[in-house]
């Protein structure tokens, strides 16, 4: 796990941890490519430089969240603002996160990409890469 990632978890409540510590393991196993870090203060796993799922603590529980999850057509995702294709689900403890729905989620993750790495140089448009 990623040194920065690992002190992120480490700085949580216990039940916390527990979830993050699950989420982290299960991303870096279905995204083996994936290089993980902190970014803009919480854990993001990247693909080719650009974001494609992470989570933080939030007053709600752990926000899992997929970059480009709202092209996933999945009802237990709750999309964002709408100015990204953002969706994610708030985990509070690690048996309310059903496997087969992570699972399939973690696999959209690589099959359905959108490019916010070059968001600025495209002033805020996204372009569909997968």
């Amino acid at each position: 796990m990623n040194k920065g990632i690992k002190l992120y978890n480490e700085a949580l409540s216990i039940e916390e941890a527990k979830i993050c510590i699950f989420l982290a393991e299960e991303i870096d196993r279905a995204l083996p490519s994936a290089i993980s870090k902190i970014w803009h203060r919480h854990p993001v796993w990247f693909i080719d430089d650009n974001p494609i799922v992470g989570y933080n603590k939030l007053k709600n529980g752990i926000r899992l969240l997929f970059w480009s999850g709202e092209t996933f057509n999945e009802e237990k995702l709750v999309t964002g603002t709408g100015k990204f294709k953002d969706a994610h689900i708030y985990v509070n403890a690690i048996d309310e996160l059903d496997m087969d729905d992570l699972s399939r989620w973690l696999a959209k993750a690589l099959d359905i990409q959108w490019d916010y790495k070059n968001i600025v140089k495209r002033k805020g448009a996204l372009v569909r890469l997968k």
